[in-house]
């Protein structure tokens, strides 16, 4: 992949990170124009179904323009879901920051950086999760380490407040699947045009979150 803008583009993405309450309406937005039109084929068409020639006309290129960033399909798969991955792990980690130390605000900031993250990134989320039957298999296993960093999070936020009195649940590792599911779950159904805001479906989900973590009513 081409290097020549990476120390400006990681910048601004390091920033928008910052900022992780805050989305761009385009979902495709933060990303390089070949993965963004690789993200728009692939969660419309499956990765199968998408040829090189199909992102190259959507990216604007030619094919050997394609590849003189990427040597294959499958090296723009990985790549795609790396950026997915670096996008809900350092969004959550910034939602960690800003909450201090206190357990019931950090898991606060986590759930809700985990929901806003499946609401606005619904194309990222839905091919991370059809796709990793596609990645062959070192690529396979390294996102699948990645994501299970990102619910190894979520079990940390809840085992913190168990032991500090927060919450009462007695299986946390099981509670914080339960709520990754939850959270998680949003992309299948999340509609911008919907009846709640945002802010309510966070609210609402928060509510859920913590009664399954055991806080208390």
């Amino acid at each position: 992949m081409s290097t020549e803008d990476a120390p400006a583009r990681g910048q601004a993405t390091q920033r928008v990170w910052e900022r992780w309450r805050e989305y761009a309406a385009d979902p495709a937005a933060d990303l390089p124009r070949i993965l963004g039109a690789a993200l728009t084929a692939f969660a419309e068409h499956g990765y199968h179904g998408t040829s090189i020639r199909d992102v190259a006309a959507a990216s604007g290129l030619s094919v050997p323009g394609v590849y003189h960033h990427f040597r294959s399909k499958q090296e723009i798969l990985r790549a795609l879901m790396d950026a997915t991955m670096d996008e809900l792990l350092g969004r959550c980690e910034a939602a960690l920051r800003d909450a201090g130390t206190d357990p019931a605000a950090r898991f606060d900031a986590l759930v809700e950086s985990f929901v806003r993250f499946h609401m606005f990134r619904r194309p990222q989320a839905f091919v991370g999760s059809s796709e990793i039957r596609s990645l062959e298999p070192d690529n396979r296993a390294a996102y699948v380490a990645r994501r299970d960093a990102a619910q190894r999070m979520l079990e940390d936020v809840v085992s913190e407040g168990v032991s500090a009195g927060v919450f009462s649940a007695e299986h946390p590792d099981e509670v914080a699947r339960a709520i990754s599911s939850l959270c998680v779950g949003v992309a299948s159904w999340y509609r911008p045009d919907g009846p709640l805001t945002p802010d309510q479906l966070v609210g609402r989900h928060l509510v859920l979150a913590r009664r399954m973590a055991g806080a208390p009513t």
